[in-house]
């Protein structure tokens, strides 16, 4: 890639986390013939829409595999849309932009296509590919997805809509080891602009749950900083917990807030905190037709901390 394939503001995160990657970090116009074989191998997909009102939504697209296809390095074809109880079953429309995230968690592998919507028909999506890179293996659990889809519903009846957390979504929050963000960048021309979904993982506990307000500890990754490079000019965002044995899934929206001043001392392993205020969120129960069972936490995970106890 000829220009910076970061924008200004991942630019900023990194000069304020004291360096970024060298080079462009592998981050490529195109995907290599790997990355598009590895999408057709997945069951799912990890996926970043931006709503009418410009809000990021994180979100999860299924299917037998297959069901993403990549006919020419550029592009990717996605047969399947959010279903009727997802809040992101609107957003995902022609000139809008995408993040993908395609992540195998039984060998910790995972590659990211970030893109423009170009078309839509009745079953899915069409994208173009801006950018394309892969990420390190660190912080994935590994898991084993069980045989065979289990019907998710996906329906409205099954979506509780909420402001405030209530005791069931902040202990669903409390023992997640895994999560996913979508950013999106301020506005701007380039294939380094757009919307953008990232994986974070932890010991569970490490999403520490004060009421409507979530503190998250940022690990040293790949030093692109593309969420929280995002989160400098563009504070909306959304996160999205997966109940990995049941299928249920609890998607939020809400403002976030990085804390640049170094590392957290309370927490092993974290170089800085983010902060994630709730504005709106969503329940939906057994929505997701895949289940895994849990095989081991990553070596780089149980290295890091947990919360201390505030008596």
């Amino acid at each position: 890639m000829d220009a910076s394939p970061f924008n200004p503001d991942e630019l900023t995160a990194q000069t304020l986390a004291g360096g970024g990657p060298r080079g462009g970090g592998g981050i490529r116009h195109s995907m290599p013939a790997p990355h598009q074989l590895f999408f057709a191998q997945l069951p799912c997909i990890f996926v970043a829409a931006i709503d009418t009102s410009g809000w990021p939504l994180a979100t999860v697209l299924t299917g037998k595999p297959g069901f993403v296809q990549s006919p020419d390095p550029e592009t990717l074809c996605i047969d399947a849309l959010p279903d009727v109880g997802d809040p992101a079953a609107d957003a995902l429309l022609p000139d809008r932009s995408v993040g993908i995230l395609g992540i195998d968690f039984s060998t910790r592998r995972r590659n990211r296509a970030n893109g423009r919507i170009v078309g839509r028909h009745a079953h899915g999506i069409r994208v173009a590919v801006d950018q394309s890179f892969g990420n390190c293996p660190q912080y994935i659990q590994l898991r084993t997805l069980e045989n065979g889809p289990r019907a998710g519903t996906g329906a409205s009846a099954d979506v509780e809509t909420f402001e405030q957390l209530d005791g069931k979504a902040q202990a669903a929050i409390a023992r997640a080891d895994t999560f996913f963000v979508a950013s999106c960048s301020r506005a701007g021309v380039g294939a380094a602009f757009g919307a953008d979904i990232s994986h974070r993982g932890g010991r569970p506990g490490f999403v520490r749950v004060d009421g409507n307000m979530l503190t998250i500890p940022d690990f040293r990754g790949n030093r692109y900083f593309n969420t929280l490079g995002n989160l400098i000019a563009e504070p909306r965002a959304s996160l999205l917990f997966v109940e990995f044995e049941t299928g249920s899934l609890i998607q939020l929206q809400g403002v976030a807030q990085v804390d640049w001043s170094g590392p957290a001392e309370e927490f092993r392993g974290a170089e800085r905190l983010w902060r994630f205020h709730i504005t709106q969120g969503w329940r939906r129960n057994a929505a997701l037709p895949l289940r895994w069972s849990f095989s081991e936490y990553s070596p780089v995970t149980l290295r890091t901390g947990v919360w201390p106890v505030i008596s």
